[in-house]
């Protein structure tokens, strides 16, 4: 599971001012304890004479066993004096322990020669920041799917109602997302405006992002925007805008078909489709145009890609946005 630089380094950052902010509220604790019992310094000099003590203890053959015990016995010694000269002036024990926000990694992100779970954590909440600003994310959940808007009309199309075939659908995206991995199959949502393409979409890329696999999710023209802008080096970003499309665990494209089309974005569309197809790795594609508009849209050539390596799932009824 790769996530795109600028996730890492948010989630570096994040870490980096999480430790620093804990090892300044110990030092301004520490500056208070020592102002309060000036003998924790004389205490804390002592330890450290003992640390500069054990390195002797190299040299020293048989006898470094016994010495090292010695300076052990010493130095818990000298931490209880500590802890007792703080409770003798109504301080915790353990005011100058410093409060990591997690104590495993000390907010390094890394514990036991591993990522932290705390990291692993923190990088999921960025890319899911990320793609929250670039999307209604928080709001589109499977919880939040409601059944109960599609009418029980029967579809002439299905041959069940619009609601009927709505949840089986669902039902498809909740085992889609559950299943997940880089080696599913892509989806092609299609039907008209307004009947949860998006909402369903991006239920899965919240479910996805929380099993730790890295999503990314746009529309079509602000996929072809920011692919022209860095074409053109405009971009000022350091990591490629295409390598993220084409490297990420799963690619969401949404409203396909409503793009200002050029030369430049249906190549480079092709480009993005069949790369990922030769990778293996998985495209939600939601658009407005039927199957069959693909290829008036576009080509055959990438009409026959997508059409090809995706499953069609057909959205259908009146737009629920309106019905309240």
């Amino acid at each position: 599971m790769a996530y795109k630089k600028s996730v890492y380094l948010k989630a570096k950052d994040i870490l980096s001012a999480r430790r620093q902010k804990a090892e300044r509220e110990q030092e301004q604790r520490h500056e208070e304890a020592l102002r309060l019992c000036p003998q924790i310094g004389e205490i804390e000099r002592l330890m450290a004479s003992q640390g500069a003590d054990a390195v002797k203890a190299v040299g020293m053959g048989g006898d470094a066993v016994a010495f090292i015990e010695k300076l052990k016995n010493a130095n818990l010694s000298a931490q209880q004096q500590r802890r007792d000269l703080l409770k003798s002036v109504g301080l915790p024990e353990d005011y100058l322990e410093t409060e990591y926000t997690c104590p495993l990694c000390r907010d390094t992100g890394f514990h036991e020669s591993c990522y932290c779970s705390c990291y692993q954590k923190l990088i999921r909440e960025v890319a899911r920041e990320e793609l929250a600003s670039r999307s209604m994310l928080k709001k589109c959940t499977f919880d939040t799917f409601q059944l109960s808007k599609y009418p029980e009309i029967t579809d002439s199309n299905t041959g069940i109602s619009q609601r009927e075939h709505m949840g089986k659908i669902k039902r498809i995206c909740v085992d889609y997302a559950r299943n997940f991995s880089r080696g599913s199959e892509s989806l092609y949502f299609f039907g008209k405006t307004g009947l949860g393409k998006t909402h369903l979409s991006l239920a899965i890329a919240n479910a996805v992002i929380d099993r730790g696999f890295d999503v990314y999710y746009d529309s079509v023209q602000n996929i072809m925007d920011a692919l022209e802008a860095e074409h053109f080096g405009r971009a000022g970003r350091e990591d490629s805008i295409k390598e993220d499309l084409l490297s990420c665990d799963l690619l969401i494209i949404d409203d396909l078909g409503v793009e200002f089309s050029t030369q430049f974005t249906v190549a480079e569309l092709h480009s993005i489709v069949n790369t990922r197809i030769l990778r293996s790795l998985p495209i939600i594609i939601s658009s407005n145009l039927e199957p069959d508009e693909l290829e008036e849209k576009y080509s055959q050539r990438l009409a026959s890609r997508i059409m090809g390596s995706s499953k069609p799932l057909f959205f259908c009824g009146r737009d629920i946005r309106q019905m309240g």
